[in-house]
């Protein structure tokens, strides 16, 4: 594993002999945009996803020609497509659970004055594929597809807790690797945070992902299976842990009820 692309697979999948090696590494190259960099050159990509330079130049080439990357002949480098961008917006848009939960979503930020989103894994991570907040408000604004550390936000935490033991363990190693120098705090935050869930149906980050932000997350189940996270949270100086705790998580919890009741 590399220090800066998230490399996890699943055991399931690296035991799988159906499994396309090919195609992982032509996805890794695409997820190495995600790390911050609009344009890249193929050295820049070999050192972030350890690919060879190799592997990655006929990455690169492929993709461009296929339409996910676009080539600057200037800069000798490259950035990501409109290919990426048609599948990103065909997921987001076909997405059921998005579009039946707005509307609740939208009224509990408006009475609450919090940002409220809905958010999915994607390794170590977890992204945005809705965000409602009151207008004319100073809550947090989250665009869909940004992303958030899967250890310490309130939305990572309660997608964690969700997960069934053997997966978790998995990734909770994963999470060991990546944060070697703070692991112990880390570890037993999410202890702490597992038994929230267990005792009262949520999870908190009460300033561990930004000290200036308080947050509450629930895990959303889908019929299909799917989990999602469902979050709200606020600049401190606006909601204070107390009301995190004893009032906000308890709404949002209910809300992710309501809104699985739905029947996404």
């Amino acid at each position: 594993m590399t220090d800066n692309l998230e490399l996890i697979k699943e055991p399931a999948v690296a035991k799988d002999r159906k499994f396309v090696e090919a195609l992982s590494r032509g996805l890794d190259v695409l997820r190495a945009f995600s790390q911050g960099a609009v344009v890249m050159g193929n050295q820049d990509i070999a050192r972030i996803t350890g690919l060879p330079k190799p592997t990655v130049s006929r990455m690169t080439y492929t993709l461009t020609k296929l339409g996910y990357l676009a080539y600057s002949p200037q800069l000798e480098k490259y950035q990501l497509d409109s290919g990426v961008l048609a599948l990103g917006y065909a997921y987001v848009s076909n997405l059921r659970v998005r579009q039946l939960a707005k509307p609740y979503m939208d009224e509990f930020a408006r009475s609450t004055n919090t940002s409220v989103g809905l958010t999915c894994r994607d390794r170590l991570s977890m992204i945005y594929v809705e965000n409602c907040r009151p207008a004319e408000s100073t809550s947090l604004r989250m665009d869909v597809g940004v992303r958030l550390p899967l250890a310490t936000t309130a939305a990572g935490r309660a997608y964690l807790a969700a997960m069934k033991d053997e997966e978790r363990s998995h990734v909770l190693d994963a999470l060991a690797v990546r944060n070697p120098d703070n692991w112990t705090e880390l570890h037993a935050q999410l202890m702490d945070s597992f038994e929230d869930y267990r005792k009262h149906g949520f999870c908190l980050s009460l300033g561990n992902w930004d000290r200036n932000v308080n947050a509450a997350g629930v895990p959303l189940f889908l019929q299909d299976g799917t989990i999602m996270a469902l979050t709200c949270g606020a600049p401190s100086y606006l909601v204070s842990e107390e009301k995190v705790k004893n009032q906000l998580a308890h709404q949002l919890a209910m809300l992710a009820r309501d809104i699985e009741r739905l029947g996404v």
